[in-house]
This record gives C-alpha cells, sequence and structure tokens, in this order.
C-alpha cells in the first residue's frame, strides 16, 4: 500500500497540474528565473494562497522592501494582510549610516546576530509557508561558498523542523552562480522568458514527477497564469466508432459513406480550392445530427464564413444560433500555442464538442505564439489529443503549388492524418476547375478515383469521375491513350 505524498497548492492557476498537485508538503523549492520573469509574484501567489487557507505565513525579503511587495500584492489582488515580513532589504538610513549599499559586512554576518534574527522570526511565527526572496543575496554575505551553503542547509533545516514549505527565488544569470542551491533544493522550477513570452520548466521535483515542459507563463492583472503543455498520453475517453458523412452524396461516395470518428483528416490543396467550405460541410452536417462542434479560424474572420456558408446554402449560421457549432476567430498573437490547447481542451471537455476543425496549418503555425518551426509537433500533439478523446478532427492544409508537382501536404504531415482528402485546381478546356479525390483512409475503405468538385449557390456537389485522363493533379491534365 503506498501514501500518497501531502501537497501544498501554489496558488498559480495551471501551475499546480503541472507539478501534480503543488509543491511537496515540508520541502524546498528553488524558483530561478532573470529579471522580470515573475519570480516575485510567484512567491506572493504561494503566500496568499497560504492566507486564503488560514496558515501561518513569512516573508524573509531580502530584496524588495516590504511596502513595495504590499503594494505588488494589492495591483494583483492577492491579499497579504496576515503575512509576517522579515525585512532585511536595504534601506537608505543603512546606507546614510554606512555610506556603502551593502546591507551586512562578511565580518558582521560571521556574527551569529543575522542567524539569531532569523531563528527566533520562525520560532515566533512557526510558519507553514515561507518565502525567501532572493536567497542568493545571502551569498554576498558570506565569506566564501562552503559557510554560504552551510548557512543555507541550517536555514533550511530550521524551516523544516518547524513543519514550513519553502520557497526560494534566485537571479539566474552568469554573474550569480546557483548550481550550489539546486542541489540544496528539494524542487526547482525554471522561469524564463524567449521572444518577449514567458516559459515555466521544472527540472527537478524529488519524490515526484510533473509534466515535462516548458510551459506557458502569462502575468496579466490577475497574476500568473500557467498553462500546462498538451501531454496527449494523460488524456483518454472510450468512444464508439461511426461515420461522420458530410451530407454530399458524390462526396460521402468517395468516402463510403463518411469519415470514421475519432480520425483525423487532412483536406489538402491549394488557396481559394474550397478547403475551409468543404470543412464547413463535415461540421454543418455534423451539428445537424446533434453532434457539437467547433471550427478554429487562423485565416478567416467569423462574419466572413457564415456569409459566404449563406451564398451556397450551408446552414452553418442556424447551427450556431441553435448552439451546436461553435467558430472561434483567432488573431495574429492573441493566444500562445498552450493557451490555445487549453481552450481546446474546455471545448472538449466541457462542451462536448465531437467535431474540431483548424483552419489551416499555416495560420496556426503564424499566429499563436509559442509555435516551433512549422508547428508540426504542436499539430501532431492536438491530434493525438483528439484522437484519445474520440473526437473526429479536420485540418485544412494549404498547398502553395496551384499546379505542376502534386504533395499531399508541405510540412510533412501526412502521418500525422488518418485520411487525406486532396483538392486540386485543373485547367481544362481554357477553364478553371475543382477536382477532388481521396489520397488515404486508414480506417476504411475508399473510392479511388479523382472527380469535379463543384461549389455553387446551390450549394457542393461532386461529379461522376473524371475518366479518360491522365496528369489531373499536377492542374494541367491531358488525355490517355484511350482517351
Amino acid at each position: 500500500m503506498t501514501t500518497e505524498t501531502p501537497r501544498v497548492s501554489t496558488g498559480i492557476d495551471g501551475a499546480d497540474d503541472v507539478l501534480h498537485g503543488g509543491f511537496v508538503s515540508n520541502s524546498s523549492t528553488l524558483v530561478r528565473g532573470s529579471p522580470g520573469a515573475g519570480k516575485t509574484i510567484f512567491g506572493l501567489h504561494f503566500l496568499a494562497e497560504g492566507v486564503a487557507g488560514g496558515e501561518d505565513t513569512l516573508y524573509i525579503n531580502l530584496g524588495e522592501p516590504k511596502e513595495y511587495l504590499r503594494q505588488t500584492a494589492a495591483a494583483f489582488d492577492l491579499d497579504l494582510d496576515t503575512v509576517t515580513f522579515l525585512d532585511l532589504s536595504p534601506s537608505a538610513d543603512q546606507f546614510r549610516k554606512s555610506e556603502s549599499y551593502d546591507l551586512f559586512s562578511a565580518s558582521e554576518v560571521e556574527q551569529p546576530a543575522l542567524i539569531d534574527t532569523l531563528r527566533s522570526e520562525v520560532e515566533s511565527v512557526s510558519p507553514d509557508r515561507v518565502v525567501v526572496d532572493p536567497v542568493t543575496e545571502l551569498k554576498y554575505l558570506s565569506s566564501e561558498e562552503h559557510q554560504f551553503r552551510t548557512q543555507i542547509l541550517s536555514l533550511l533545516d530550521l524551516l523544516k523542523s518547524e513543519g514550513a514549505t519553502v520557497l526560494l527565488t534566485s537571479q539566474a544569470a552568469p554573474s550569480v552562480a546557483d548550481v550550489d542551491l539546486q542541489f540544496l533544493a528539494d524542487a526547482v522550477i525554471n522561469l524564463d522568458m524567449k521572444n518577449g513570452r514567458r516559459r515555466l520548466q521544472v527540472p527537478k521535483l524529488r519524490g515526484s514527477g510533473s509534466e515535462q515542459g516548458p510551459h506557458t507563463v502569462t502575468i496579466t492583472g490577475t497574476g500568473i497564469h500557467v498553462w500546462p503543455r498538451l501531454a496527449p498520453a494523460d488524456h483518454g475517453r472510450d468512444a464508439p466508432l461511426g461515420r461522420l458523412a458530410s451530407g454530399v452524396d458524390g462526396l460521402d461516395g468517395l468516402i463510403n459513406g463518411g469519415l470514421t470518428t475519432g480520425t483525423v483528416t487532412f483536406l489538402s490543396g491549394p488557396t481559394g480550392v474550397g478547403k475551409t467550405t468543404l470543412g464547413l460541410q463535415f461540421l454543418t452536417a455534423a451539428a445537424r445530427e446533434d453532434r457539437r462542434a467547433v471550427l478554429y479560424s487562423f485565416e478567416e474572420v467569423r462574419k466572413t464564413m457564415l456569409t459566404r456558408a449563406d451564398e451556397i446554402g450551408i446552414p452553418a449560421r442556424e447551427m450556431v444560433e441553435e448552439g451546436l457549432l461553435c467558430i472561434e476567430s483567432i488573431d495574429p498573437d492573441e493566444l500562445t500555442v498552450d493557451e490555445f490547447t487549453s481552450q481546446l481542451q474546455t471545448h472538449v471537455t466541457e462542451g462536448d464538442m465531437e467535431v474540431v476543425m483548424i483552419d489551416g496549418v499555416t495560420g496556426f503555425a503564424r499566429s499563436l505564439g509559442g509555435v516551433e518551426d512549422d508547428g508540426t509537433e504542436q499539430l501532431v500533439r492536438i491530434g493525438r489529443y483528439l484522437r484519445n478523446m474520440g473526437v473526429t478532427a479536420i485540418i485544412s492544409n494549404e498547398v502553395h503549388q496551384i499546379t505542376g508537382s502534386f504533395r499531399a501536404t508541405e510540412q510533412q504531415l501526412s502521418h500525422l492524418a488518418d485520411n487525406i482528402i486532396a483538392l486540386r485546381h485543373v485547367e481544362y478546356d481554357s477553364e478553371l476547375r475543382k477536382v477532388i479525390g481521396v489520397l488515404k483512409m486508414r480506417a476504411s475503405d475508399c473510392t479511388p478515383t479523382i472527380q469535379e468538385l463543384m461549389i455553387s449557390e446551390d450549394g457542393i456537389s461532386v461529379g461522376e469521375p473524371l475518366s479518360g485522363m491522365r496528369g489531373i493533379l499536377t492542374g494541367t491534365p491531358d488525355w490517355d491513350d484511350d482517351g
């Protein structure tokens, strides 16, 4: 029989999920980061959570003065009214007296005054939670490394003997080495900034696991929010297999009656060929069968999409008004990829969405912050998550070549797709027409023919197979020998 390790909440939305429940009780955690990464605000959240739970809390501040910290907490609506501050930050009076900005000299640190002050305060408060911010300031007050390590170990032993869970902050910079602190702490959290975006990683969590990062961090008027990176293996549910028909007879004939539910389908083709319209047809057909659906658009606004649907007789607006279809237009830099996947999970788990469309791959990669390279890794994670949840996924993928050699995708994403439906412009008899064909259906048979795709005010229709022609997918077909 195993006993679950008691946990202490960080007080930060999303952080407890990354840490599998929060900090290990009666442990020490080192929060590292460059200036502005959010270390102090992290500590303020941690203590405010303790205040909300009626715990005794202690803030040992060696950097910012107490009044500044209280003002910062108030700006984020964090209650620190009952927090005890041991204010060891530099003051103007100390500067005038010593004519130096140093709070203590090495000789003063060697005296028991500071240790006695810390011990007296800790024993007086008997805190449940403690923040030491920043603990690296103590390094400047020590004559050498061994003394510093001894002092930190003694301080941690003292705090843990009182039953406290401790958060230490450290300035992570080449000029301030903190490798020794990383060894001494039970857990290490790294906060960093890359391309103007904050991230969190947990390289060490003694006695427990954590979610692999990096995870997005945002700081708003309400404080810090951590957006955990999507981990598909952590999610799953049983869902019955079925078919998702488009409601277009010719198209459903190509795909053997419909897409197998719980699979990932790519609609692949150049701009203007009808990928979004075809995807919207599938989503509307699902909504008409009371299957809730959501479309994430990275390239078109909702109003334009609904207007076009009206013009060709797709009742998308009606399904939106009935609450069965949701269309989300996402502007560039509006969300990070981790915020987007969090929204996606909410739609799936709380909104009961059974069909999800991402429109399209290029806009996804360019619009979301934190997407690496061409977005392949993130899309693979999303695809696996949706499969695990039994959700039918449709992804529109733009192929930039209008004519010439044919490629199913340009991001090497074909391995992610269970189904690939290719759409193509072709020049035929001095006219530009559209064709459609199924390149791949992993869970079902399909009709291996290329047929004309027509989109008009009467809706979507699929014509008869184009027989007697070759080179159709190049965009410039020719008659074959028999033709």
